[in-house]
């Protein structure tokens, strides 16, 4: 790999709308830490290149030509390749999607809204999210949590419930003390008490705590 691609996320996108994946190639290249390998449109080249290349992530459209979906697709390369991020793009805000990917992949995944691609951050934090092998939520599923909290997210405060919305949508501790104009060390200190209070074994090293924190809060927009 040239010297200058080493400390990029490299990124296969697969898109069957050619305007669309216009619009992702270039948003994409505009970010410096990014390298686009390749775009298609067909869901069986996808999976090919994919295999082929071994991208940090591959972005995925829902619905794809080949008569294959995205969701499958990444599903398939992900227990090929585990270490791959993938990133699930969908015309579907309602969290189905989400809660099956769920189901199937632990880590390493972002489901995000087609709309939400406008916002070049949601993308972003999405990407490289994936990449760390975390999970990352679309904001609107996010708002999707019931205003009756119930099941472990009860027993968050409302500002932890603030902080963890923004760990589910790729925050990073520094984005999220910017965004609520709390200090970095205020951050971590709540994310200590939200995994206790979830109890969240830190000493699992099988799964992040983070991404154990944000799967149950998935779990409380599925309910």
């Amino acid at each position: 790999m040239p010297e200058e691609r080493r400390d990029k996320i490299t990124i296969v996108i697969a898109e069957d709308e050619d305007l669309y994946r216009d619009l992702l190639v270039n948003a994409l290249s505009s970010v410096p830490t990014f390298h686009v390998v390749a775009a298609l449109a067909d869901a069986n080249e996808a999976q090919q290149c994919i295999l082929d290349t071994h991208p940090n992530v591959a972005t995925l459209d829902i619905e794809l030509r080949g008569g294959v979906s995205g969701l499958q697709v990444g599903l398939s390369v992900k227990s090929r390749q585990p270490d791959i991020g993938i990133v699930w793009l969908s015309n579907h805000a309602e969290p189905y999607f989400a809660v099956t990917v769920a189901r199937e992949v632990t880590a390493g995944w972002a489901y995000l809204l087609k709309k939400s691609v406008s916002d070049i951050g949601s993308l972003v934090r999405a990407i490289e999210g994936a990449a760390r092998g975390l999970v990352v939520l679309d904001p609107e599923i996010v708002r999707g949590v019931p205003k009756k909290i119930a099941g472990d997210l009860a027993n968050l405060t409302p500002r932890q419930r603030e902080i963890l919305a923004h760990m589910a949508q790729g925050f990073t501790n520094a984005g999220i003390a910017q965004g609520l104009y709390i200090t970095e060390k205020s951050v971590e200190n709540q994310i200590n008490q939200i995994y206790q209070r979830l109890e969240i074994d830190r000493q699992n090293s099988s799964v992040q705590p983070r991404v154990r924190a944000v799967l149950k809060y998935l779990e409380a927009v599925r309910e």
